[in-house]
């Protein structure tokens, strides 16, 4: 399809751009290319290459940033190609140390899905301290899901195309002792052949730490969205809406979790409620229950741990992480249904280490036993082992 080929020809030509034609002046333009590997069912083994493009010694900081990747499924299904596009430019205007404002373009078609975005950014910091800062993004973007074979769960998507406008929030403060953040979006769709519906999220962590290994962390979350049809933007009780799973690579399409985990509520992807005690009963269910709006409270006490304390002590100390807690989180789907509630212990393992570009690569593992929830199906005990693998941070400070 035409829309779908315009695009990919840009990024190509860009990937295919040797650095010195771009370079200007007393700096020259980087294009700093890395493997790609990755899989899912209907692609198979995806192969590509990403790319980071900046001006030299601006360490990401500076103009024409640029962030961009290109892949090849090996199924050689009906669309074999993919991209994603990210340029970012500062606008001196607006700008200055820690305080930059800047148009960012955003162009995606992969895994049967295609957006585009146009977006304005601010961030406000003072001085040179980087763990106090707000950030403010408005946007206007296009997005399709064209290929419902990528979908774990097809019907929970719908496959117009959606117009947004919408504002985008964050507030994030980090001292010795604790770390706060708060993110808000809210998002109106203007479209009249799709539902017109409106979108809001607020997340709002707190960590507070006692000493080392030893903190108590909180999550507040409310969601909502105003039409039923928007399907793809709606709740269950434990997962992310599905819109959500499109931003990791882990959830993106079918195949890369296996499908059967899922269905079994063996798996529990981060994001919405929450409430992980719930994935393997009729309120976690992706197929059967949605619900439009939500409230969630996640607690953890996280306590130290033998290996977590090794761990720390070493030079892996900077990049993984062993975190064991014990969890409680309550919630209500506002289906005229009760509250919902669960406690459990976890273990969480996260890694992040930087890629060959220099950008952060981490992802989060979670084993967690929900042994109490307080609405359980029909016949079933509210205390029983029951265990959940997670993927992504429930509380992500």
């Amino acid at each position: 399809m035409d829309y779908r080929r315009t695009p990919l020809l840009i990024v190509i030509v860009l990937l295919l751009i040797p650095v010195h034609t771009i370079a200007q002046g007393k700096n020259s333009y980087q294009l700093i290319p890395a493997p790609d590997l990755w899989y899912n069912t209907i692609d198979g083994v995806r192969v590509g290459v990403r790319v980071i493009g900046e001006m030299e010694d601006s360490f990401k900081d500076g103009p024409h940033r640029l962030d961009a990747g290109v892949w090849l499924g090996t199924n050689f299904p009906s669309n074999p190609i993919s991209y994603y596009l990210n340029y970012t430019e500062p606008i001196p205007a607006i700008s200055s140390f820690g305080n930059e404002g800047s148009i960012e373009a955003r162009s995606s078609i992969r895994t049967g899905f295609s957006k585009h975005m146009l977006a304005l950014n601010k961030r406000w910091q003072k001085g040179f301290d980087e763990l106090k800062y707000q950030e403010v993004q408005f946007f206007i973007s296009q997005e399709k899901m064209y290929e419902s074979a990528y979908r774990p769960f097809p019907t929970t998507w719908n496959t117009n195309w959606n117009t947004l406008i919408g504002l985008n929030y964050r507030n994030h403060i980090q001292d010795e002792q604790n770390q706060f953040e708060a993110n808000v979006i809210v998002q109106q769709q203007l479209n009249n052949e799709s539902p017109q519906f409106f979108n809001a999220e607020i997340e709002v962590w707190n960590q507070h730490s006692f000493k080392k290994n030893v903190s108590l962390n909180n999550r507040v979350f409310f969601g909502t969205v105003s039409d039923p049809l928007a399907l793809q933007y709606q709740y269950t009780a434990s997962h992310a809406a599905p819109i959500s799973w499109m931003s990791n690579g882990i959830s993106r399409a079918k195949g890369t979790i296996p499908q059967t985990w899922i269905e079994n509520g063996i798996v529990q992807v981060s994001g919405g409620a929450n409430l992980r005690g719930y994935t393997d009963t009729k309120y976690g269910n992706l197929q059967s229950f949605r619900t439009e709006t939500v409230l969630a409270f996640n607690n953890e006490f996280e306590f130290p741990n033998p290996i977590s304390s090794s761990l720390s002590e070493g030079i892996l100390g900077d990049f993984v992480f062993l975190k064991s807690y014990l969890f409680t989180d309550i919630g209500t789907v506002f289906n005229s249904e009760p509250v919902l509630a669960d406690a459990g212990i976890g273990l969480q393992f996260s890694i992040n280490i930087p890629d060959f570009l220099g950008k952060p690569r981490g992802f989060a593992f979670r084993y967690e036993v929900p042994f109490w929830i307080s609405e359980p199906d029909l016949g079933d005990s509210n205390f029983k082992y029951r265990n959940v693998i997670g993927f992504g941070a429930v509380i992500a400070l």
